[in-house]
């Protein structure tokens, strides 16, 4: 069984940035494939960042060049580093974990918001 709890959300500027932190239960980490989604309100819920247990690495078009998933099996811990952060990136930010297509758990979300 995989429990998700994040963290690193909070208020920022336009421009800035922020870490979020997801850290994992269990054992099985080094072989699931994380992902970052989020969800604005109003809006669907999207998905903003993926890495696979080898390392590989895919974001939607609009966070490419600014946003950074990692990950460190050690710590069992994905990261999001998010830069140049803009308004539209406000959302609750949600991590989760596949393996084979299937969803093995969904962290509680984070709120981000970038306002001035």
């Amino acid at each position: 069984q995989v429990q998700l709890v994040e963290s690193g959300g909070g208020l920022v500027q336009p421009g800035g940035s922020l870490r979020l932190s997801c850290a994992a239960s269990g054992s099985i980490f080094s072989v699931l494939t994380m992902n970052w989604y989020r969800q604005a309100p109003g809006k669907q819920r999207e998905l903003v960042a993926t890495i696979t247990s080898g390392g590989n690495t895919n974001y939607v078009d609009s966070v490419k060049g600014r946003f950074t998933i990692s990950r460190d099996n050690a710590k069992n811990t994905v990261y999001l580093q998010m830069n140049s952060l803009k308004p539209e990136d406000t959302a609750v930010y949600y991590c989760n974990a596949k393996r084979l297509g299937v969803i093995y758990a969904w962290g509680q979300g984070t709120q981000v918001t970038v306002s001035s």
